[in-house]
């Protein structure tokens, strides 16, 4: 495939306005690219009317390598912050610039181009390759939960994620967990020249943010490549108007965690702090989560990074940088499926991810392409 063609694949994906929905349309460009190549299945699996998630198999048998990416971006922001439209690709010096060109369709367009070119040349591999093209990443890797349900990820061989990593130079084996919680708080509403009448939701809910604070920043071990666990209060709102006492508040937190601490050890502590303020008279408190993510612990010295290591080194002149990511990604997810295997993380993408002005540095794109393909094939050269 020219180079040519590979830039065109990554262009058209960032044109897929895809902000936490209608994935369904990159979805469907994608398997078009594969029509009619043999011994490639195609599925779509519906999450949400236009939220597809898309699932590529090339081959019939042998150990299973997994390859994902998620088709979702997060939103533009303000448009007056872009130099360019932000779905409307352009390159400038070297760069090609969009929403989504650093997180992640770039390294979505990479997989898809190695998987293109292996189809393509009819390469003959000791197993199979499975393409996980998700839904829903950015709130909450609910498309790589479903697909895990339902049994694509069980007894992968091995995972890699192109989720970007500074321009691919880091293999990522370790992330931080996430956990984004909501707490509701009921009262009742009254004039607020007579407060005593009424029961402050917002009192209420400032109680809790301040055990919550002070219980969580207890458990304060540090994991020497991901550092401590973070908890941040994000979004508050409440109260209907400035003469009345509140009758009802929200707040949303969101945490960081590491492997040495398991989400349950946060669900307790939360938990326990709404039940035992629920005993209180007034207190009405309602506690719920949202896809939350254990950490990935991995193994800096597993086989998937030793390959990865020596793939890289034939494509650059020095080693990748062996790290951890603060983020979570899709592997929390597609590592609970059945089996033992490990995942990887390496992309093509800057470090300007959900910013304006996001970009992919071109060569560094087409490189990717080149060490994905490379990566499947000594993959299954290894394999038994």
């Amino acid at each position: 495939m020219q180079d040519t063609q590979k830039i065109a694949i990554l262009k058209k994906l960032i044109t897929f306005a895809s902000v936490n929905d209608n994935e369904a349309a990159v979805a469907a460009y994608i398997k078009s690219l594969f029509a009619g190549l043999p011994h490639v299945t195609c599925e779509t699996v519906t999450y949400a009317p236009r939220r597809d998630n898309l699932v590529i198999t090339i081959g019939n048998t042998g150990p299973l390598l997994g390859f994902s990416g998620h088709m979702d971006v997060v939103a533009p922001g303000k448009e007056s912050d872009w130099s360019t439209p932000p779905f409307q690709p352009v390159i400038k010096t070297g760069r090609l610039y969009g929403r989504g060109a650093a997180d992640m369709k770039s390294g979505l367009a990479a997989l898809v181009v190695a998987l293109l070119e292996l189809a393509e040349d009819s390469t003959q591999l000791n197993g199979r390759i499975r393409l996980l093209a998700t839904v829903g990443e950015e709130t909450g890797e609910y498309g790589a939960a479903q697909l895990t349900a339902a049994g694509y990820a069980d007894h992968l061989a091995g995972l890699l994620i192109a989720e970007p990593t500074d321009n691919m130079q880091e293999i990522v084996y370790t992330a931080r967990g996430v956990i984004d919680y909501r707490v509701t708080s009921n009262g009742k509403a009254a004039h607020s020249a007579r407060p005593e009448d009424g029961i402050n939701a917002i009192d209420n809910l400032l109680t809790f943010y301040r055990l919550a604070k002070q219980k969580l920043a207890a458990f304060d071990q540090t994991d020497p490549i991901l550092g401590k666990n973070t908890h941040s209060i994000t979004k508050i709102t409440g109260g209907e108007q400035v003469n009345s006492v509140p009758s009802y508040a929200e707040l949303m937190g969101n945490i960081r965690t590491i492997p040495q601490y398991p989400n349950q050890i946060f669900f307790a502590a939360l938990e326990q702090i709404v039940a035992a303020l629920n005993q209180q008279p007034g207190y009405d408190l309602t506690l719920s989560y949202s896809f939350p993510e254990e950490a990935i612990p991995g193994d800096p010295h597993s086989n998937l990074v030793q390959l990865a290591q020596q793939v890289y080194q034939k494509h650059w002149d020095h080693p990748a940088k062996v790290a951890g990511e603060l983020g979570a990604n899709d592997g929390a997810e597609f590592l609970q499926a059945r089996g033992d295997f490990d995942s990887i993380v390496i992309g093509p993408g800057a470090n300007v991810s959900h910013q304006s002005n996001e970009y992919v540095v071109l060569e560094t794109y087409l490189k990717a392409c080149a060490f994905y393909k490379d990566f499947a094939t000594t993959f299954f050269s290894t394999q038994q």
